[in-house]
C-alpha cells in the first residue's frame, strides 16, 4: 500500500504518457498511413492512378514491415530513432517508433476500406470531368469516412497496446509503470491497476470512435 501511495504521481504521469503516445501516434500515423493507403488504392490496376510498378513497390514495403512484432521493430529502428530524436528511450522516442510502425498498418486499413467504396460513385465523378486528385479528396475519402473512422478506432486500441510494449525498453507510460513499480517489486496490485487503467482507456476510445463512426455513416 505504501508503494502505491508513494507512486501516485508516477501513476498519473504514466497515464498521461500513455495518452500522449497513443494520441500523437494516432495523428502522425493517421496522416502518413492515409497517404500511403490512398496511393495503394489509387495505383492498383484499373484504378485512378494505375501504376503497376508503384503499387508493387509500396505493397511489398507494407507487407514486409507490417507483420514485424513491435518490440523487435522498436529495436530495429533504434539507429533511426537516435538520429531523429537523439535517444532511443523515453516517451518521445517511443512515440516516434510507434507512429512509424503504425503507419503501415494504417495504410492497409485505409486501402481495404477504400476498395469497398461504390465504384459507381467514382465513375459518376469521372463522367462529370473531375480529375483523380479531386475525386480522391472530394469523393473517395468522404465516402469511406465511416469505415475509416472505425478503422482508426481499431488503430487506437492497437496504439495503446504498442505504447505498453514500449515500456519494456524504457518507453514510459503504463507499460513501464507496471514493470518498474509492479512486477520488478513483486507488487501485483500495481500491475492489476495498470491493466485496469488500460482497459478503461481502450473502452473510452472505442466508445468515442463508435459514436463518431455512426455520425459519419449517417451523412
Amino acid at each position: 500500500m505504501n508503494d502505491f501511495i508513494g507512486s501516485i504521481d508516477v501513476y498519473l504521469s504514466a497515464i498521461w504518457q500513455t495518452l500522449f503516445m497513443a494520441l500523437a501516434s494516432l495523428v502522425v500515423s493517421g496522416i502518413l498511413g492515409l497517404a500511403i493507403g490512398v496511393l495503394l488504392y489509387a495505383t492498383r490496376p484499373g484504378h485512378l492512378l494505375e501504376n503497376r510498378v508503384a503499387y508493387t513497390v509500396i505493397n511489398v514495403v507494407v507487407n514486409i514491415i507490417r507483420p514485424i512484432p513491435f518490440v523487435i521493430f522498436l529495436i530495429a529502428i533504434e539507429p533511426l530513432t537516435i538520429r531523429v530524436i537523439g535517444t532511443y528511450i523515453g516517451v518521445y522516442a517511443a512515440t516516434f517508433a510507434i507512429a512509424i510502425g503504425a503507419s503501415f498498418a494504417v495504410a492497409r486499413i485505409v486501402e481495404q476500406n477504400l476498395v469497398g467504396v461504390d465504384p459507381g460513385v467514382i465513375e459518376a465523378a469521372r463522367a462529370m470531368g473531375a480529375g483523380p486528385l479531386r475525386i480522391i479528396a472530394t469523393v473517395l475519402i468522404p465516402e469511406g469516412l465511416g469505415p475509416l473512422t472505425l478503422g482508426y478506432t481499431f488503430l487506437f486500441v492497437g496504439l495503446i497496446d504498442m505504447s505498453a510494449q514500449a515500456g519494456v525498453i524504457g518507453g514510459g507510460g503504463l507499460g513501464e509503470y507496471a514493470i518498474t513499480w509492479g512486477s520488478q517489486r513483486y507488487n501485483w496490485t500495481i500491475v492489476y491497476i495498470a491493466v485496469a487503467t488500460i482497459i478503461v482507456i481502450v473502452q473510452l476510445g472505442q466508445f468515442v470512435g463508435n459514436r463518431l463512426a455512426r455520425r459519419a455513416l449517417r451523412r
